[in-house]
């Protein structure tokens, strides 16, 4: 078989069953479609927040050897250094010897240099083409750091809107690459920002879910886990985890109006997404590349519960914001139930309430280990060597298994060297074997962002949430995290915490009280 085209299709702060396939409201044919003719992984693990699964991603290394432990700071130690470090090599660096034409379209955020030294951007990192923002979180409208290849570049005026101009960039990326070279193989990183904040949409995808929210977030919950039930991602023994403590029942809840339409908007993000992405797939068909092509779209970490506050909201100006719109109104920041949001001059997340949808049926959001934070729908596509299609898979495998399988599929060694550099060894297993319906070849599974942190082996996780202590669940019974059985087994909590503590000595993870110290003292 010939080396396969390789699309990797990241988005940001997406839970686990937002999309239809995964039990969600959101209409997500394209990718529907692509899970049925497919695979849909049920237990794939991101690192819990967006810049680390995406230095993991790229690099095929646990987050803080790749020197993003945390967020694109520097705390002047290794692991945290918030910058992909010279050790590392991206899928794209490892393809390109191969042959491999390499393009990006969407979102970076895996360098704290904005502007200059760009040693750090794609283009340095092994991409040909790039279209994207090198920050995090941006105005779908307006983005800031908005770059092609090397140099920035002006927001286009009237109807611009970041996620078409993603989907469309990667197909015109795709179409390019078959017109000038039609026999080599391709692989491209599209990169979304949707559905992170800021609530922003196109007002025909908001209107098509007007009302689909109204029976509110727990009747909505319980539906949901009554359709992913069905469909098998979920075992029946699996108990809902309880409504956020934070939150009030539906029936008591406050300008439920307001409520509705964020999760209107946010769903309607989702939606966008999936229209590109279903021109991504039209233009592989009309230049005959679907057939060998591999798909694999996934989240950087679970649904988002923070609520942005008008105080916060001023701080985002000028790093990833606007203080304006393009027409020169006035940006409203902040989750203010009398604004409603979508628009260009708002500024808003969808929140606590809806996040805890998002993550149906498990625990925690972006930020914890628990698995709300850390699961992530993968749809894996590939006609040419995929023969068990809409099928699942229940093996359990991480981010630093993404660059194991490109590399396996693609039939190349992960490198030694490159460029002069020592590279350091690859941390992931390829998932081959569980593309052919065989036993998983990874152990143990890892996570730690600030200071939550996670071992899993077999059956058995061991899991805390910073600052508390340690917690133990059978994930074959208790999935949804809700016996901690840590009295009843400490010989596994022994043996568990001793592992966590060697891949931790061995990744550069510090312990979080360290980390905040060493800021602290930085401040003075």
């Amino acid at each position: 078989m010939p080396q396969p085209n390789i699309i990797i299709i990241l988005n940001d702060d997406m839970g686990f069953s937002d999309l239809g396939c995964y039990g969600g409201e959101v209409q997500t044919p394209n990718l529907d479609r692509l899970a049925s003719g497919g695979l849909r992984f049920t237990r794939f693990y991101n690192t819990a927040r967006c810049c680390p699964s995406r230095a993991s991603l790229l690099t095929g290394l646990y987050p803080h050897q790749a020197d993003v432990g945390h967020m694109m700071n520097d705390d002047g130690v290794d692991g945290y250094l918030g910058d992909l470090n010279a050790n590392t090599v991206t899928i794209a660096e490892a393809l390109k010897p191969a042959g491999y034409d390499t393009c990006m379209s969407g979102k970076w955020h895996v360098t704290r240099h904005v502007d200059d030294p760009k040693h750090n951007w794609p283009c340095q990192r092994g991409f040909d083409d790039f279209y994207g923002i090198i920050t995090g979180a941006s105005n779908f409208f307006n983005p800031s750091t908005l770059t092609r290849n090397n140099e920035r570049i002006a927001t286009p005026p009237g109807d611009y809107f970041l996620t078409d101009a993603i989907s469309d960039e990667a197909v015109r990326q795709i179409r390019e690459h078959n017109q000038s070279k039609p026999d080599s193989p391709f692989f491209s990183y599209v990169a979304y920002t949707a559905p992170h904040w800021p609530l922003h949409a196109h007002l025909e995808d908001i209107e098509r879910y007007k009302g689909r929210f109204d029976d509110g977030w727990d009747v909505l919950r319980e539906e949901r886990l009554s359709r992913m039930t069905e469909m098998g991602l979920i075992d029946p023994q699996w108990r809902l985890t309880p409504r956020d403590p934070t939150q009030p029942p539906w029936d008591e809840a406050e300008h439920k109006a307001w409520q509705c339409r964020r999760m209107e908007v946010y769903a309607a993000q989702i939606d966008r997404m999936d229209q590109g992405i279903g021109r991504i797939v039209q233009a592989l068909e009309d230049t005959g590349q679907m057939d060998n092509t591999l798909i694999l779209f996934l989240a950087d970490n679970g649904g988002c519960a923070e609520e942005i506050s008008t105080r916060w909201g001023q701080n985002l100006r000028g790093r990833i914001a606007q203080k304006t719109t393009r027409d020169g109104r006035p940006v409203q920041y902040g989750n203010d139930p009398s604004v409603m949001p979508g628009g260009e001059e708002t500024y808003q997340s969808y929140g606590v309430p809806w996040a805890n949808l998002s993550n149906t049926p498990f625990r925690e959001y972006k930020h914890w280990v628990h698995e709300g934070g850390i699961a992530t729908p993968l749809i894996v596509h590939w006609p040419a060597g995929i023969s068990d299609r809409g099928a699942m898979r229940r093996q359990p495998a991480q981010l630093p298994d993404i660059m194991a399988t490109c590399l396996d599929v693609a039939d190349i060694c992960y490198p030694d060297t490159y460029e002069g550099r020592t590279i350091q060894p690859a941390e992931g297993y390829s998932m081959r074997p569980i593309l052919e319906d065989r036993p998983s070849e990874r152990p143990v599974l890892y996570w730690e962002h600030e200071g939550n942190k996670a071992v899993q082996r077999e059956n058995w996780k061991l899991v805390c949430k910073y600052p508390g202590g340690w917690e133990l669940y059978n994930m074959t019974e208790d999935r949804t995290e809700l016996h901690d059985v840590s009295a009843q087994f400490p010989e596994i909590i022994g043996e568990l915490s001793a592992l966590y503590e060697v891949w931790a000595a061995r990744c550069n993870v510090m312990p979080w009280d360290e980390v905040l110290a060493l800021r602290n003292e930085k401040r003075g």
